[in-house]
């Protein structure tokens, strides 16, 4: 079995982290790569289930996982009450997943930023933002992108490649498939 790349996009609210992620799926997906994402939603109360919906009724009455099932998806739905545990969960099911080479990541930054087996593209408005999350993350970190990126001259800041989505998106499709060599190599 393949081992999954990981790599998470992390940044403040607006400062393009979609923008990134939209960005590298669809690049990787015409290249025939196999790619998944997990989107951390923070505000309490949100639900992909549906009130009055069959899936919402079941787990109304104890369902802790709940599998809807349609001809073009597969929806699992698991009520659960701590987030750290869903999100290295959910990462050891998707390294598990056979059909997937890389599974990009948005949010999670303080769930990811201490790990040295995420691949982080670290996303800012401005250079204060930036350097916050440089000063909260550990290795990994394999470029900076997003509204600071668009705002710069400079090809590298604090010592990382510069990444303007979608001018020089190549550049971090090349990064990445380079930590997909390296860890096929290890």
């Amino acid at each position: 079995m393949d081992m999954v790349l990981v790599v998470a996009v992390i940044g403040r609210s607006g400062s393009g982290k979609t923008v990134t992620i939209e960005y590298l799926i669809k690049q990787f997906s015409v290249e025939g790569y196999r790619v998944g994402a997990v989107k951390h939603i923070h505000h309490r109360g949100f639900t992909v289930d549906t009130e009055g919906k069959n899936t919402w009724r079941y787990a109304k009455a104890g369902a802790k996982v709940i599998v809807a099932i349609s001809p073009d998806e597969t929806a699992i739905i698991k009520k659960t009450s701590s987030e750290v545990g869903r999100f290295d969960d959910v990462l050891e099911m998707l390294k598990k997943e056979d059909s997937l080479d890389i599974v990009f990541v948005e949010g999670y930054h303080e769930l990811v930023a201490k790990r040295v087996d995420v691949v982080k593209i670290v996303v800012a408005k401005d250079d204060k933002g930036l350097q916050e999350l440089l000063a909260e993350s550990e290795d990994s970190v394999v470029a900076v992108s997003g509204l600071i990126a668009e705002n710069l001259n400079a090809s590298v800041i604090h010592g990382f490649p510069v990444i303007r989505i979608p001018k020089d998106g190549e550049k971090l499709v090349e990064l990445i498939k380079h930590q997909l060599n390296m860890q096929k190599g290890s």
